[in-house]
């Protein structure tokens, strides 16, 4: 049983590192990019600072896109302080880096969270980037700290519900051929 908890563990720190260098920061323009709205209903409620997006909702802004049933803006303290998005599932992508894939997250509500620089995908949350995918209940993206949670809803008592983790093999590979090779043993003197 330990073998498999401590190869489990490794799979997902494996995972890990190899999800988290493209995930660690959007293309520098992006931000500098037009924002990009559609949506079959928009609502904005100056005294409280939320703004309501109904209904097919779709965000561009460079190589972000988010698309949703619904998305509420919270300004609570300055712009967008917070973003849930909802939907069956809503979905979100972005190329990170030039040189890295498409990140692709979905879940029946992703929060974003400004201040944090956290993503908390909810229901059927599921994380894919370059070939490598985690499936959970949730996943929590803390962004600046490049970490990656993921679990299972163990209130709902669905022994089915488990972390699943896939990592390519040319990920593993990969990962196989940075590590030094330790020198060689020297014979035994018997």
């Amino acid at each position: 049983m330990t073998y498999y908890r401590t190869l489990y563990q490794g799979m997902c720190l494996a995972l890990c590192f190899a999800l988290l260098p493209q995930l660690a920061l959007a293309l520098p323009d992006d931000k500098d990019q037009p924002i990009y709205i559609e949506a079959d209903e928009a609502v904005r409620d100056e005294k409280s600072g939320l703004t309501l997006y109904r209904g097919n909702v779709t965000i561009r802004q460079g190589t972000l896109r988010i698309d949703a049933q619904e998305v509420n803006i919270f300004d609570i303290e300055t712009q967008a302080d917070k973003i849930v998005a909802t939907g069956s599932p809503a979905r979100i992508e972005q190329q990170r880096t030039l040189e890295g894939a498409v990140m692709h997250a979905e879940g029946n509500t992703i929060e974003y969270f400004k201040e944090e620089e956290r993503v908390f995908i909810r229901e059927n949350a599921m994380l894919e980037q370059d070939g490598s995918i985690v499936q959970s209940d949730t996943i929590e993206y803390f962004i600046n700290q490049e970490l990656v949670k993921a679990a299972t809803d163990q209130s709902v008592g669905d022994s089915k519900s488990r972390v699943e983790v896939v990592i390519p093999a040319h990920r593993v590979e990969a990962e196989q051929q940075d590590r030094p090779t330790p020198p060689p043993s020297a014979p035994s003197a018997e």
